[in-house]
């Protein structure tokens, strides 16, 4: 599972933006709040796992080869993760209702937020 999160995270980080990797926040630095809508129509905040591990993944559009991939390698490994403490969240620019056909599809047990404006991704860089 680790050598495929860390290489769809350089990859969608090099894609976007070659300088993006120097805009991301400092290792140990406070992580940027945000508040977005899932599948289901939940609000979630950055404030609402205070205290708990949260990977926080970033991925461009439901139901692509490589997203789809990134998404379901999470979910198998969703159980080891909850086991560890860990929560799951995706973001994408897509909207609810994508992320809710895209949830079904493969049954991802864990929220992905709606972040159309691409707020949360410019504050994690």
């Amino acid at each position: 599972m680790k050598e495929l999160f860390n290489t769809a995270v350089f990859h969608l980080l090099a894609k976007d933006n070659p300088n993006q990797m120097e805009q991301m926040p400092i290792a140990g630095a406070e992580a940027p709040n945000f508040t977005a809508t899932d599948q289901n129509g939940n609000t979630h905040s950055l404030a609402d796992f205070k205290g708990k591990k949260v990977v926080l993944y970033f991925y461009p559009k439901d139901d692509t080869p490589g997203c789809t991939r990134q998404a379901c390698n999470l979910r198998d490994n969703h159980t080891l993760l909850l086991e560890k403490g860990i929560v799951v969240i995706g973001v994408s620019g897509d909207d609810e209702a994508s992320h809710e056909l895209f949830a079904e599809k493969y049954q991802l047990p864990f929220p992905l937020l709606a972040d159309a404006d691409r707020a949360i991704q410019l504050a994690y860089g």
